[in-house]
């Protein structure tokens, strides 16, 4: 049994696919012990999403220009959808411990050891009156890891009882898996999961996704163009590693030459076989392999996974996980983990030279 005491936390992030506000509430005791709670997703306010999607376009702002309104914005956003949240579970904030407060990444370049997520949490914390936690990343960056993924301890717990090894992949706007077998903890992110499919039919469609992988399932995927975009050295360099959202834009646009339905398919294929990739950096081939991120209601996408890798491919409700809320309440889990000193990140999962604990505390009196 454990000895901590068990606390709720919740969690708000928004991935790197910028299509909303996850929050979701968790009692753990930052450990072994991890009890999910409800979820609720919350859009973006249709302007601040344009213009944050517009701001990852260009690098070098990311990078360089405080964006102090952008960052009140999207701290702003946050603060709502938590107390939208909260309203509906009917939780009351003094019945919450801590709040894990992700923000908005929207530069990430380890190898020169930055790392940016818009959100200040001392306003959150000064807003709902609830110790906030925040800037999970900042210390493995700045120790040489690669500050993603960031959820794998959360995988492991919630894994402790399934048949290993497993595979949980996640497939947002970037795919990350993360391998566990026992003790052995292996993440790293694969490559393209949803974003470059979700801009490609953005402009050709209008849509902001492939609804069920329909239009990719109608085309015919150009091997050519999947093997060159294969020819990566991402794919073979060891994990752990991490991308940034734009890393594959450029070479994915011997796409546009095609018609919507083969330009879909073959960036969908360019997925599937990244994914593939993974193996070549795990020490067994999993079991099973279960799936969250949006990318696991695609049906195309989960059927040439299971085609290519032979075993069990399921979403991670056959667990009886949410799919939708993992990465919420992962922070909720490592904002426990911050309060207590236990590491966020391992060698094996972003490259830091030793488990590393991270996080800001800001106190809400």
């Amino acid at each position: 049994m454990s000895q901590r005491p068990i606390v709720k936390a919740i969690g708000a992030i928004s991935g790197t696919s910028m299509d909303g506000i996850d929050v979701s509430i968790v009692e753990t005791d930052g450990d072994t012990v991890v009890k999910p709670g409800p979820g609720q997703t919350f859009s973006y306010p249709e302007g601040l999403r344009k213009t944050l999607q517009a701001l990852i376009a260009e690098p070098a702002r990311a990078q360089s220009e405080p964006l102090e309104d952008l960052e009140r914005q999207v701290t702003e956003a946050h603060i709502d959808a938590i107390r939208r949240f909260m309203t509906g579970a009917g939780i009351a904030a003094g019945d919450v411990s801590l709040v894990g407060f992700h923000g908005q990444t929207v530069y990430h370049r380890p190898e020169v050891r930055f790392t940016r997520q818009l959100g200040l949490g001392e306003k959150v914390a000064e807003a709902l009156g609830i110790d906030t936690v925040y800037r999970f990343r900042h210390a493995d960056v700045a120790s040489g890891g690669e500050g993603a993924p960031f959820v794998p301890l959360y995988h492991r717990a919630l894994a402790s009882k399934l048949t290993q090894p497993v595979m949980i992949l996640n497939l947002g706007g970037v795919g990350n898996v993360t391998y566990i077998d026992g003790d052995t903890v292996i993440a790293f992110d694969t490559g393209p999961a949803s974003a470059l499919l979700d801009d490609f039919v953005l402009r050709r469609r209008g849509l902001s996704f492939d609804e069920n992988g329909q239009l990719a399932a109608s085309g015919k995927a150009d091997a050519a163009l999947v093997a060159g975009f294969m020819t990566n050295p991402y794919f073979d360099r060891p994990a752990p590693k991490s991308l940034d959202r734009q890393d594959f834009h450029a070479r994915a646009k011997g796409a546009e030459a095609l018609s919507d339905a083969d330009g879909a398919a073959t960036l969908a294929e360019f997925t599937i076989q990244s994914v593939i990739a993974a193996l070549r950096h795990v020490p067994r081939a999993p079991q099973r392999w279960l799936v969250t991120g949006g990318g696991r209601r695609n049906a195309h996408f989960m059927k040439r996974l299971h085609e290519e890798l032979s075993v069990a491919v399921e979403p991670v409700e056959a667990v009886g996980w949410n799919g939708d809320f993992l990465e919420a309440q992962a922070f909720g889990y490592l904002a426990v983990r911050s309060t207590l000193g236990l590491p966020l990140s391992l060698p094996t999962t972003t490259g830091v030279p030793h488990p590393m604990p991270g996080g800001e505390l800001h106190r809400a009196a």
